[in-house]
């Protein structure tokens, strides 16, 4: 693609940036049959082509409008596309970058303006989620159904293991996930136990800075993940052999920021060393498998139960992680039920199921009918957010992430 930048975005690392990943993209539209936007509008514009196509408009001296953001804020971030392009395209490098430059030239009303604040300000710190989420169960039964829906069950964790290993990993314990759903790290830890590994949580850890960056406080989220590599980076030099993640969205972003911090002098390195040292939970049991005898003992024997997997679109897409936890849990014994369209996005996306709650409410009905259809005893998960939005249409049909399914005897 020909590119033809103002000068003010040539002069900088963000224009350079994107012209790079511009100049990839040809138009071929094998984008268009994955993205689930397009799928659902069939508007161009609501395409990776279309959003490409307005971001390079941008970039050489079209104003943006209302609409430009409107596309822009439309697009899921799955990354779904970048797995079916042929040519490379980073698109989600691209559309953060757009996202930011539309987001100082178009004004939000008060009330978008007013909600993302109070997404920014609540949601990346436990201490201000956990009241709420009790307020919300007290409040739980006069509530109308389609709000008492979205309120998680009461999760005990259980033990945290005490054991000391030689071996010693680090658990991103983030920021809505502990309230929402405790006993995830906690099985995490219990897992990792059995095979000779102890689990920790540094002290000064939060949020990944996911939520913020991608609502256009860049900063905001680069300053989330400059705490984190503060906290984290000691703990690496006395040992630690990974960053542990069981929420995939938190994984793909941490894994990207070597790339986010790699112009910063003081954090760049480090960030590289953390970025290289992530990895999602599935990543780490099926490195054991032929590296550690107990690995085995993981293994259930003679259940019958039907399992439907649902692969977070920041495991497969972001991480690319494409049937790594599938293969695992076929490996450990479970039963895999088949999921029509399992590249598709259930529609949670972060903060999408709140601002955009239309298209998510429609992707998730899809995806729901796609995972119920073969009549599962569960579904599984890798991401909190993607559970809490399957959870809150999944009728009686239990939603749990799969490492608390390794934590439950046979």
């Amino acid at each position: 693609m020909q590119t033809s930048l103002l000068e003010k975005y040539k002069a900088t690392e963000l224009g350079a940036q994107a012209e790079q990943i511009l100049r990839k993209c040809v138009h071929c539209g094998f984008c268009l049959a994955t993205c689930p936007t397009y799928d659902l509008l069939g508007n161009e514009l609501d395409s990776p082509r279309g959003r490409i196509y307005q971001i390079k408009q941008v970039l050489e001296g079209v104003e943006p409008t209302k609409s430009t953001q409107l596309h822009l804020d439309r697009c899921l971030t799955c990354r779904n596309c970048e797995t079916t392009c042929p040519s490379g395209v980073e698109y989600g490098h691209l559309v953060d970058a757009g996202r930011g430059i539309v987001e100082e030239s178009v004004p939000r009303s008060p009330a978008q303006r007013a909600l993302r604040w109070s997404m920014r300000k609540v949601l990346p710190f436990s201490a201000r989620v956990q009241p709420l989420l009790k307020l919300g169960r007290l409040f739980s039964p006069v509530l109308p159904q389609q709000l008492k829906s979205h309120i998680p069950p009461v999760q005990h964790a259980g033990d945290w293991p005490t054991t000391q290993h030689t071996r010693r990993m680090l658990v991103l314990d983030g920021c809505v996930q502990p309230s929402m759903a405790p006993a995830i790290n906690a099985s995490t830890a219990r897992v990792l136990n059995r095979l000779d590994i102890q689990l920790v949580v540094a002290k000064n850890a939060g949020c990944c800075g996911a939520l913020s960056y991608h609502l256009n406080a860049q900063d905001e989220g680069l300053a989330f993940a400059k705490a984190n590599i503060d906290a984290w980076y000691s703990e690496i030099e006395q040992g630690a052999e990974a960053i542990v993640m069981t929420a995939s969205g938190c994984g793909v972003f941490v894994k990207e920021y070597a790339h986010m911090l790699k112009d910063d002098p003081q954090y760049a390195a480090k960030a590289q060393k953390i970025s290289d040292l992530c990895k999602d939970i599935s990543e780490i049991i099926a490195a054991e498998e032929d590296a550690n005898p107990k690995f085995s003992e993981l293994k259930r024997n003679g259940s019958d139960d039907t399992l439907a997997f649902h692969p977070p679109c920041t495991l497969q897409h972001g991480q690319k992680q494409l049937g790594t936890t599938e293969v695992l849990l076929q490996k450990l014994g479970f039963k895999l039920a088949p999921v029509k369209d399992a590249h598709f996005c259930c529609g949670s996306a972060g903060t999408y199921s709140i601002t955009q709650k239309s298209l998510s409410q429609k992707l998730l009905k899809r995806k729901i009918t796609s995972l119920l259809k073969s009549k599962p005893q569960q579904i599984a998960t890798a991401n909190i957010g993607c559970l809490l939005h399957l959870q809150s249409a999944a009728g009686d049909t239990p939603v749990v992430h799969w490492i608390q399914l390794l934590d439950q005897p046979d």
